[in-house]
């Protein structure tokens, strides 16, 4: 009996037969089923997978994966958004055989055990980085950076959203609404993304003919993650600086939102108006902190699930692929959120 005369009868086409035969598991379960019956109809045996030609059905195997957030503790509430994304991206695809473990260290120059044993496959990098020596101890070990302040001095590929776009989207949209007057005010200007979004916004800026003030904290180079916490003496410092800009600022653009809460609280008690004073658009959706805003406002999404989804993909690929030469680097583009009372 030919494949083809098989395909008719379970009106599929050739190929899914062929799928049906060497791999199951990526047939319709309706199409499967209809296949498998007319075969036992037909007391129809396959030849044995050794002689068969095509693709055979092969399981990927299980790859152990680390995500080491390199200078922060088990526990770290600013990070609990981040670790459900891992956790969705390891159940979503059931066909990506992987086993995720969470990896903490105090500080850079701390090894997780699981790391210096290499009981893992291989590692995405979050956070801080490592010193070189550190570093070496992982030179047979893949790596992906993700979202971390790396260098061009470290070698592996990475995976971050697009904070060229983010900022660009900002200085549009700001502009776009009608202000000429904008600003940038942050916490923590030199973290990588903030200071790769600043001046993104800054040269758009300028390219749309607007008046753009820099209003920025002061740089920590210990920081690691954007904590979700108040900074009451240096945000009463901004909200400071930004009332005494002239032209004072009609729109404001939050690079990150670890401290909107904070800021919107000390603007309101400072006498500003959210509405008549001034339009926000912050640089990240993190839901935790944009569900308990005082409001609203504009949000550039950066896209952490895709974000997650592509660093794992990438992962596997490398480790599948070691010897394939280049550094890789993968963005992701932002996406553009406006408030719900705007069309």
């Amino acid at each position: 009996m030919l494949l083809s005369d098989i395909a008719k009868q379970a009106f599929v086409s050739s190929s899914t037969v062929s799928r049906a035969i060497n791999q199951p598991n990526i047939v319709a379960a309706g199409s499967l089923a209809r296949i498998r019956a007319v075969m036992e109809s037909h007391s129809y045996v396959p030849a044995p997978a050794s002689q068969r030609r095509g693709p055979k059905s092969r399981q990927p195997r299980l790859r152990r994966l680390g995500v080491w957030f390199v200078g922060a503790k088990a526990g770290n509430p600013s990070l609990n958004w981040f670790q459900e994304r891992i956790a969705d991206a390891q159940t979503e695809n059931p066909r990506l055989q992987i086993e995720v473990h969470m990896l903490f260290s105090n500080s850079p120059e701390e090894l997780p055990r699981a790391l210096a044993e290499k009981r893992l496959d291989g590692v995405i990098i979050q956070g801080m980085e490592p010193p070189s020596a550190v570093l070496k101890s992982l030179k047979d070990l893949p790596c992906i950076w993700f979202m971390t302040r790396r260098t061009n001095l470290f070698p592996g590929d990475y995976v971050e959203p697009n904070n060229e776009e983010n900022g660009q989207m900002a200085a549009n949209y700001l502009a776009d609404r009608g202000h000429r007057t904008v600003a940038v005010i942050t916490t923590e200007p030199g973290y990588s993304a903030n200071s790769q979004r600043i001046q993104a916004f800054a040269d758009q800026t300028i390219r749309r003919g607007l008046t753009c003030h820099r209003i920025l904290g002061e740089n920590s180079s210990k920081v690691s993650y954007l904590e979700i916490a108040p900074f009451n003496q240096e945000i009463a410092r901004l909200v400071q600086r930004l009332g005494e800009q002239s032209p004072r600022p009609t729109g404001l653009y939050l690079p990150s939102d670890h401290f909107a809460g904070a800021l919107f609280r000390t603007l309101r008690l400072n006498g500003f108006h959210f509405s008549a004073d001034f339009e926000v658009i912050l640089g990240n959706h993190n839901p935790v902190i944009y569900n308990n805003l005082e409001f609203n406002p504009a949000c550039i999404d950066i896209n952490l699930s895709t974000l997650v989804r592509k660093v794992i993909d990438h992962l596997v690929w490398r480790i599948e692929n070691p010897d394939s030469p280049g550094r890789l680097a993968l963005s992701v583009s932002p996406t553009l959120r406006r408030p719900s009372n705007q069309s």
